[in-house]
C-alpha cells in the first residue's frame, strides 16, 4: 500500500499553512479517523469516495485518510461545470461525496452506488482521475497503489528527494501534478508541503525564503515568476536558494528557461508524464537544467518510439519524429467502465501508446514536441512537430504565448497556422512572426497564417485547448 509504514520521524511537519502546521502523527490521525467515520457510515475498502478537491487542509486529510483506510478517492475539480460533473459522477458513482461543493454544484448521488469492497494489496485502486476530455466526454483513469508508490519512488531517486525536503505546494489537487507528485510523493517521503490556496510570486518567494527546498510549477507559474524576479531581487533570491525546480504538465519554453536562469542563476528541470502513465521521464537533480529536454527515462520505465504503425523506431538523433510508448509499473490499471478504450491504448504485450510525438538523444533523453492527434502536422510532403515551430515563435522578443497547428489545406494538405498572443509592451507584424519562424527552421516549417489573440485558451493545468483556436488573420 502506498503509506504502509508510517514516516520514521512522525513528528516532523507534514503540513504547513501560514503560520500553521501538522505533523507527520498528526496529520496521519486525523486522516484515519476521517476514514472511520466513513467506516461508521458504511462504506468499504474500496468504495469511491468524491471529494471537492479545494486548496485547503480538509481535502489533504480526507485524501491521505481515504488511501490509507483502501477508500478510492474521486477528486473534483471545484470549477467543473455543471454537465462535466454530472458525467463524472454518474461513471465513477461515488458512494459519498465529501467536501465544500462549489455554488450551484451539489452532487447527485446515484441511489444504486456500487460496493465493491476488495482486499487490499499493491493493485487495489487508490485513485480515479479524469483526464481533460479534450477529445469526447472524459475518462476515469484507475491509479492503484502499487503504480503511485512505484513512480514516487523513482522521482525521489531521480530528485534526491527526501524528509528533509519541504514543497512549496500552489498546484491544483484534483490532476496528477498536485497530488499524486505533490500530496502524496511529500507524504510517502515523510518530507512536508507548504499549501499555498492559490498560486501568487511573492506567496512562492516567501516560502523558500522561509526554508523550503522544492518548487513543483506549470509553465504559467514560472512566467510569471520570471517577471517579477526581473523586477524584485528579494524574488529573484528565493528562487536561487531552491534545491530543485521542477516544471511539468506541459513544456517550459526556452525563453523562461533562460529568464529564470538569469534572474536566479538557478535551472528548471522539466519531466514529462500523463495520467495515465503518471511520470515517465525527468531531467535528474544532479545533471542540472537541460532546457528543451525532459529527460530519461525513470528507473523502471520502458519507452520506445514507434512509428504509424506502432514498429519501434531506433533513432537516437534528436531529430526523427515517433509517438511515445511506454510500459512499466507506474502505468494505469484501466479506463473507468471503457474496456474499449483500455483496449485501443494499451497493447497485448503492455504497452500504453501516449499519443504524443518526440525524439531521442543519443544517451535516450527525450524531447516531447506535441500531440500526435493535434501537434503533428503533414504538410506538403514533410512532417512537422508543432511544439518546434512554437518553440521558435516564443523566441521572438514580442510573442507571449503561442499555438500552432495543422489546418486543412487542397494543395499542402494541411498548412501551418500559429495563433499569438503579443507582450503588451511589444507589437509585431504575422508576415515578420513567420519569417522568424523561417529564419530558426527550415523554410517549410514556417506558418502560412498567423493570427493575433489576446489570450490563448487554457485549462486548469495551464494547457492550451486547441480545439479552441479560432479568430480572423489580423
Amino acid at each position: 500500500m502506498l503509506f504502509e509504514s508510517p514516516p520514521s520521524d512522525g513528528a516532523r511537519v507534514a503540513l504547513r499553512v501560514g503560520d500553521d502546521a501538522l505533523s507527520h502523527d498528526a496529520l496521519r490521525a486525523r486522516g484515519l479517523a476521517h476514514a472511520a467515520s466513513l467506516r461508521a457510515a458504511g462504506l468499504h475498502p474500496g468504495d469511491r469516495v468524491a471529494v471537492w478537491a479545494h486548496p485547503e487542509p480538509a481535502t489533504v486529510v480526507a485524501l491521505y485518510g481515504h488511501a490509507l483506510a483502501g477508500l478510492v478517492s474521486v477528486p473534483l475539480n471545484p470549477g467543473v461545470g455543471a454537465r462535466e460533473l454530472a458525467h463524472v459522477l454518474a461513471d465513477a458513482s461515488p458512494r459519498a461525496v465529501i467536501g465544500r461543493a462549489p455554488a450551484g454544484r451539489d452532487a447527485t448521488l446515484a441511489a444504486d452506488a456500487p460496493r465493491t469492497p476488495v482486499p487490499l494489496d499493491a493493485r487495489s485502486p487508490c485513485l480515479v482521475l479524469y483526464t481533460s476530455g479534450t477529445t469526447g466526454l472524459p475518462k476515469g483513469v484507475v491509479l492503484s497503489h502499487g503504480a503511485l508508490a512505484a513512480n514516487l519512488d523513482a522521482l525521489a531517486d531521480a530528485w534526491g528527494w527526501t524528509g528533509d525536503d519541504e514543497l512549496v505546494h500552489a498546484l491544483p489537487l484534483f490532476h496528477v501534478h498536485g497530488l499524486a507528485l505533490g500530496v502524496f510523493g511529500t507524504l510517502r517521503r515523510g518530507a512536508a508541503m507548504a499549501l499555498l490556496p492559490r498560486f501568487e510570486p511573492a506567496a512562492v518567494a516567501a516560502s523558500l525564503a522561509r526554508g523550503a527546498t522544492m518548487l513543483f510549477g506549470v509553465p504559467t507559474m514560472y512566467h510569471r515568476l520570471a517577471e517579477q524576479a526581473e523586477r524584485d531581487g528579494a524574488i529573484a533570491r528565493a528562487l536561487a536558494a531552491a534545491r530543485l525546480l521542477v516544471s511539468g504538465s506541459a513544456g517550459l519554453p526556452l525563453r523562461e528557461h533562460r529568464r529564470i536562469e538569469a534572474a536566479t542563476g538557478r535551472g528548471v528541470l522539466e519531466r514529462y508524464g500523463l495520467t495515465e502513465t503518471l511520470i515517465n521521464t525527468a531531467v535528474r537533480a544532479a545533471e542540472g537544467a537541460r532546457p528543451g529536454s525532459v529527460g530519461r527515462p525513470l528507473d523502471g520505465v520502458a519507452l520506445r518510439l514507434v512509428d504509424d504503425a506502432r514498429s519501434p523506431l531506433d533513432a537516437h538523433d534528436d531529430a526523427t519524429l515517433g509517438e511515445v510508448a511506454v510500459r512499466g509499473p507506474q502505468l494505469f490499471d484501466a479506463y473507468l467502465n471503457r474496456p474499449d478504450a483500455t483496449a485501443a491504448a494499451r497493447d497485448d504485450s503492455g504497452w500504453f501508446y501516449t499519443g504524443d510525438l518526440a525524439t531521442r538523444a543519443p544517451d535516450g533523453a527525450i524531447r516531447v514536441v506535441g500531440r500526435r492527434a493535434t501537434d503533428l502536422i503533414k504538410t506538403g510532403g514533410y512532417k512537422v512537430g508543432a511544439g518546434e515551430v512554437e518553440a521558435a515563435l516564443l523566441e521572438h522578443p514580442a510573442v507571449r504565448e503561442a499555438a500552432v497547428k495543422g489546418v486543412a489545406d487542397d494543395d499542402l494538405g494541411e498548412q501551418i497556422e500559429a495563433w499569438v498572443a503579443l507582450r503588451d509592451d511589444l507589437t509585431a507584424r504575422p508576415e515578420d512572426l513567420a519569417e522568424h519562424v523561417a529564419s530558426l527552421l527550415a523554410w517549410h516549417k514556417r506558418p502560412r497564417r498567423v493570427h493575433v489573440v489576446e489570450a490563448l485558451p487554457r485549462n486548469a493545468m495551464g494547457k492550451v485547448l486547441k480545439a479552441s483556436l479560432g479568430g480572423e488573420h489580423k
